[in-house]
C-alpha cells in the first residue's frame, strides 16, 4: 500500500511541478517580449510540428479507415 501512495504523491508532485514550470515561463514571456511569444510543447500547435506539413497536397487522398 505505501508503495501505491509513494508513486501517486510522485506523479502528483511531477504534474504540479510541470504546471510551475508552465507558468513560470509564460511569466517569463510576458516579462521579456524580446524573446518570442510562449510556445507550447507538443504536436496540436498545427503547422510544422510533428513533421506534418499544414496542408495536404491536393494530388494525396485520404483513405478511411477500415473497419475491424
Amino acid at each position: 500500500m505505501l508503495n501505491y501512495l509513494v508513486a501517486f504523491g510522485a506523479i502528483a508532485a511531477l504534474l504540479v511541478g510541470w504546471v510551475a514550470v508552465q507558468r513560470v515561463t509564460r511569466g517569463y514571456a510576458e516579462r521579456h517580449p524580446e524573446t518570442g511569444p510562449y510556445r507550447e510543447v507538443g504536436c496540436a500547435g498545427g503547422c510544422g510540428h510533428c513533421g506534418q506539413p499544414c496542408e495536404q497536397p491536393a494530388e494525396a487522398r485520404v483513405t478511411p479507415p477500415r473497419p475491424l
